[in-house]
Formats: C-alpha cells, sequence, structure tokens
C-alpha cells in the first residue's frame, strides 16, 4: 500500500470508528456526529480518492487538485498533509468514545432517549408564528438582496449590504427552526411546510453559490427525526433528500451560467472519469483538504500566540459599535497570513475554511490539534444540548449551528466569531418573540366568552376520542 493510500486509509478508519461510536450517543449529538463524519469524509477522503485516482493537472477555476500538491507529487503531498488529519481525528474518535463510556456508566439510554426527551419549543404555538415572522421578513431580505444584486457569495471577506443581509439570517432561522420545532397533527402540512422550507434553501443554495443553506436544511431535518424517533420511512427520507441535494447542487449551479462558462467547465472537467462528474461541484465547495494543505506549508506554531487568539475572541463577542474597530476575521485571516505563505493570495480577497485540525496546527502543533478538536466536541454537546433548552436564546443559538457549519469546517476563533453574529440575530428573535405573544393575547382577550357566559371549567382525566393517525414520514 502506497503512503498516501495508507494515509486515506487511516483517516477513513477514524472517520467510521466515530460513526460507530455516534450509533450509541444520545440525544441530537448523534446527528451532529454522524454529520461531521460525512462532511469529514468529502473533505478528508473522497477528495485525495479523487486526486490519487486521477493525478489531474492544476487548471484555472478547478480548486480540486492543488498546485503545491501536483508539484510535491499527489502521493508524497496528501501523505504528509493528513498528517496531523489523522492525529486529530483519531483524538476526535477518543473523545466520542470516552463520552459514549460515560453516558452508558451512568445509564443514559442510547437508543430512542431522543425521541422521548421533552423539547420545550415543540408545537409552542407563540414560537412557531415567531418564526414564520422571521422567515417572512428574512426572505423579503432575501427578495431585496437578489434585486438589487448584493446576495453575496460564498467566501465574500464582507457583505454588499450588511443590513440586508443581517436580515437574510431571520429566514435562515425561521427554516431551520420551523423545519426541526414545527408540530402539526395533520401530516400533509407538516409535509407541505418541511419540504417547501427545504426547497427554498436549496434555492438559495444556487443562488448565494454556497452549500451552507441546503447543509443546514438536511441537518435539521435529521435532528427533528431525532427528537421525534426514527422510522425507516424516515431514514429513507433523509437519505434521499441527501442524495438530491448532491445531486441537484450542480444542476441548479448550471442554471445561472452561460453557454461560454459551461462549454470552459466541461473543457475542465474532461480529465476527470465521467463518474465523478456529477460530484465535483460538491467536492470543489469541500475545502478542507487545501487548508490542511495550508497548515502544512505554514508549519507548527506559525500564526497566533495564545494571547492573541484569547484577544480576539473577546473582541468577537462584542458588537463593532461598541468595539470602535474592525474585528478581526480568522478566514481572511487565513486567506493572507497562512494560505499567503504558500500561494499568491495578494490580488484575492476571501474568507476561507480553515477547520478545527488545521487552525489546532498552526496555532500549536499536535498540542493545538488536540486541544482544537477537543473544544469543537465540548461545543457539539453544548449546542445539542441546546436544541432541549427552554430559554429562548440557547434555542435560537441551537438552531444557528444547525445552519453555520462551524462544527465542521471552522476552529475556535470562527467558533466564536459565529456566535458574536449570530447574537445580535438572538436579540432580534427574541424581541419578535415578545411582540407575537402580546399580540396574542390581545388577540384573545378581545375573542372572549362574552360578559356573563357561562363557562364550562375543562374536564379532567383522559378523555377516549378514538384512535389517532400519526404521521408516517413527518
Amino acid at each position: 500500500m502506497a503512503p498516501a493510500q495508507l494515509a486515506v486509509f487511516l483517516v477513513a478508519a477514524a472517520l467510521a470508528t466515530i460513526a460507530v461510536a455516534a450509533l450509541y450517543v444520545p440525544g441530537a449529538a448523534r446527528i451532529f456526529l454522524i454529520a461531521q463524519t460525512a462532511h469529514w469524509s468529502l473533505s478528508y477522503v473522497a477528495r485525495p480518492v479523487v486526486l490519487l485516482w486521477v493525478q489531474p493537472l492544476p487548471n484555472f477555476g478547478d480548486n480540486v487538485p492543488d498546485p503545491r500538491l501536483y508539484d510535491y507529487g499527489y502521493d508524497k503531498g496528501i501523505h504528509d498533509v493528513l498528517q496531523p488529519v489523522i492525529f486529530g481525528l483519531w483524538v476526535y474518535a477518543g473523545l466520542v468514545i470516552a463520552y459514549v463510556l460515560w453516558t452508558r456508566l451512568r445509564g443514559i439510554p442510547c437508543k430512542g432517549e431522543s425521541a422521548t426527551r421533552p423539547v420545550p419549543f415543540a408545537g409552542d404555538p407563540i414560537f412557531a408564528q415567531t418564526l414564520f415572522v422571521l422567515y417572512v421578513i428574512g426572505t423579503l431580505g432575501r427578495l431585496a438582496a437578489y434585486a438589487t444584486g448584493t446576495t453575496g457569495k460564498a467566501g465574500e471577506l464582507e457583505s454588499p449590504s450588511p443590513i440586508i443581509n443581517l436580515v437574510t439570517i431571520m429566514a435562515t432561522l425561521g427554516a431551520v427552526g420551523l423545519i426541526v420545532f414545527y408540530r402539526n397533527d395533520n401530516a400533509r402540512s407538516t409535509l407541505l411546510v418541511v419540504g417547501g422550507l427545504t426547497c427554498g434553501e436549496l434555492v438559495w443554495t444556487a443562488i448565494v453559490q454556497s452549500k451552507t443553506p441546503i447543509m443546514g436544511a438536511a441537518l435539521a431535518i435529521a435532528v427533528r427525526f431525532a427528537m421525534i424517533g426514527w422510522t425507516r420511512v424516515r431514514v429513507a427520507g433523509v437519505l434521499s433528500i441527501t442524495a438530491v441535494a448532491i445531486g441537484g447542487f450542480g444542476w441548479l449551479q448550471s442554471l445561472k451560467t452561460d453557454a461560454a462558462a459551461k462549454a470552459d467547465a466541461a473543457q475542465v472537467d474532461a480529465q476527470y472519469p465521467t463518474v465523478v462528474h456529477p460530484f465535483l461541484s460538491m467536492l470543489r465547495r469541500f475545502d478542507l483538504l487545501e487548508a490542511a494543505t495550508d497548515s502544512w506549508f505554514a508549519g507548527p506554531s506559525s500564526w497566533l500566540t495564545p494571547g492573541q487568539v484569547a484577544l480576539h475572541s473577546f473582541q468577537s463577542l462584542i458588537p463593532t459599535q461598541l468595539l470602535g474597530a474592525d474585528k478581526f476575521r480568522s478566514g481572511a485571516a487565513w486567506a493572507e497570513q497562512v494560505r499567503g505563505r504558500s500561494v499568491d493570495m495578494s490580488t484575492v480577497e476571501v474568507s476561507l475554511a480553515e477547520g478545527n485540525i488545521n487552525e489546532g496546527y498552526v496555532l500549536g502543533g499536535y498540542i493545538g490539534v488536540a486541544v482544537g478538536v477537543t473544544i469543537t466536541f465540548v461545543m457539539l454537546l453544548i449546542w445539542s444540548r441546546a436544541l432541549y433548552s427552554r430559554y429562548l436564546a440557547l434555542a435560537i443559538l441551537g438552531l444557528s449551528v444547525i445552519e453555520v457549519p462551524v462544527l465542521f469546517e471552522r476552529g475556535i476563533l470562527g467558533t466564536v466569531e459565529m456566535l458574536g453574529k449570530y447574537l445580535q440575530a438572538v436579540v432580534l428573535a427574541w424581541l419578535t418573540y415578545l411582540l407575537v405573544g402580546e399580540y396574542r393575547r390581545r388577540v384573545d382577550q378581545l375573542s372572549g366568552p362574552p360578559l356573563g357566559a357561562r363557562v364550562t371549567p375543562p374536564r379532567t382525566g383522559v378523555q377516549r376520542t378514538g384512535k389517532q393517525r400519526t404521521a408516517q414520514w413527518v
């Protein structure tokens, strides 16, 4: 077995270990772990396999073949670049296994627990109406952004319109929140709501050319099923949605491309086998292997000091208006200061996903990798519990993690930046919740029983009303 093949095998083995251990993790954390396994597999397994199989030549507009790995030699380069990744994933697998053993020793059931655990905001009419209001407001913001050409693209350093960007976040929270928490006795109505929101996120994915919206919707559906209980139909539904998202992403992207661009893309894709073509659009979006290459060429402990990391993390939690200065953007700094050491980024302004393993390596070597993956795992557990919280702020932050893939492709700095960004969205969601609640109270008062009417007290006990049909899929 060649060195690169052995490295890819060790990565795949670590990811398989995480996936198997995740089956014994209770709650929504199981979904996050499986999603992490799938996400990292595309970056650290699928792309290296394609590179080793095809040996593609670097071309403009094709980020799958990295020029640095091509010059260094794909076999040798992939083997060396994946060494920190192998270490980080096996440390992460060890953390997952330790958590499984801890839950078993405490007697926490791992099967069916998430379906019976109380979800305070599930079925809450005020919260559901709040999410509908947020989605409508955010959708109007999306339409305004599209009409004015300020939708932005994946990887841009700054949003063309920060205000519209904040409004569009409301649509994100509304869509993901409704998919997770919306409950209705009518299965058809629930299916229409969940399906319509998923299709909307798929369209928005194509418009902004980012995989984040549809990934968030698919993950939200999986979290919903983890809360209400799995069936074979639901498992098949999630797998079908995932397959459609992967296959439909490239098709939707092609709708926005003119004939000349399609011809250029076809020429670039010609060096790949036909069986790979449907997945190229997705492989180009999962670019953590590039970040791993950045960190390897930069070297361990070559970026920020621990003091600088702490300072930037603290500043990320403060609104820019109060801070009085521009915040540190880890993705943009990575492009300039880390990737810029081995790639010419002087004419490129883009925010990149660095990943917890790669960020940890350039911050503190293999110790930094261990710290980075540990923090990611702790944050995963915190946010998976936040979805079951009775506090609105924690539930909204839990929804934001479903949508923004910080637990998949960002490190410590990126996670804190997301938290600071979505704190403003939490405030807006909280105000909307208060307004909707007040509106409902006033409507209930106006529609109350007439003066002097006899009010029959509610009956206690269980009243048999016949068999109730339960939704098979939703």
